[in-house]
């Protein structure tokens, strides 16, 4: 099956294409399965047998519409199904707190088997405010144990808030707990540029998240710089094709390349499924 391309990013496919960032039998995004009331009976369609990959996630990983597509769309399609399930438990507007607190992480928490693995990246949404009547879903910005106490103002309950590098510490020690193998990774790019470079500093969330996954001793994958990195090979001209409604939410094409970009800094981890180096 062929991916299709809208008209306006046919020049930059033929780039990708030489570049070997994109086939060109690129296969079609498959429908994600979402978390919520109808998760489990979503994920019964899962193969028992095989271990599955799991992405918690906001926007920049969730499936989302044409003009917001998450890595996590394209990142499906590159593993093999026979040998990976693949579960994109990434949701729009949600910050390692929320993710939490939402009940979305229990969701993937109570399905993680032995043998399976876990990516997860959060911080874009950590920066907002940590009590409104509209959000409410920031983090403390630090690694440590420090926590708020609130009345919280959207959910008119009171919640203590914890730091990011707490809520990411959950994540990973419910993985460990059940015998799985849990990944932190550095935030997507946004399209802003300085100097001819785009920018790579999204406040401290990337170096709270390293830090994290040294003291747990777990991998730690920098994608913002890997992203970076071709962006700025690119220029700024190219890249805002990959942004169509905002400078955070990419199309199917920059999330594609985030996607392969993941792919290939994974090789090497012992992740099952991934595809062979070209």
């Amino acid at each position: 099956m062929t991916f299709s391309y809208p008209a306006i990013f046919r020049p930059l496919l033929a780039l990708f294409l030489s570049m070997g960032v994109l086939s060109a039998t690129e296969p079609a995004p498959r429908p994600t399965p979402p978390l919520g009331p109808a998760a489990p009976l979503a994920l019964k369609a899962r193969k028992a047998t095989l271990p599955t990959v799991w992405i918690a996630g906001d926007s920049t990983a969730a499936k989302g519409g044409p003009n917001a597509t998450g890595w996590g769309v394209p990142f499906s399609t590159l593993l093999d199904s026979g040998v990976v399930n693949v579960v994109n438990g990434a949701r729009g507007g949600r910050s390692s707190r929320t993710f939490i607190t939402g009940g979305l992480w229990d969701n993937i928490a109570a399905e993680i088997k032995p043998g399976d693995w876990v990516l997860i990246q959060f911080g874009h949404n950590d920066a907002g405010p940590i009590n409104d009547d509209t959000r409410a879903r920031g983090s403390l910005r630090s690694t440590g144990d420090e926590c708020q106490e609130i009345q919280n103002l959207l959910t008119k309950k009171p919640e203590t808030v914890h730091s990011y590098g707490w809520y990411l510490r959950k994540m990973i020690a419910d993985t460990k707990a059940k015998g799985a193998t849990p990944i932190l990774l550095s935030l997507t790019v946004r399209n802003e540029w300085s100097g001819g470079k785009v920018e790579r500093n999204h406040g401290p969330w990337n170096s709270l998240a390293k830090s994290t996954a040294e003291t747990a001793g777990i991998r730690f994958i920098d994608l913002t710089s890997l992203i970076a990195g071709a962006y700025d090979r690119m220029g700024p001209g190219q890249v805002k094709l990959f942004f169509p409604r905002d400078p955070t939410h990419t199309g199917p094409e920059g999330a594609a390349l985030s996607a392969k970009l993941l792919a290939a800094a994974l090789r090497g981890t012992g992740m099952p499924g991934l595809p062979a180096a070209p």
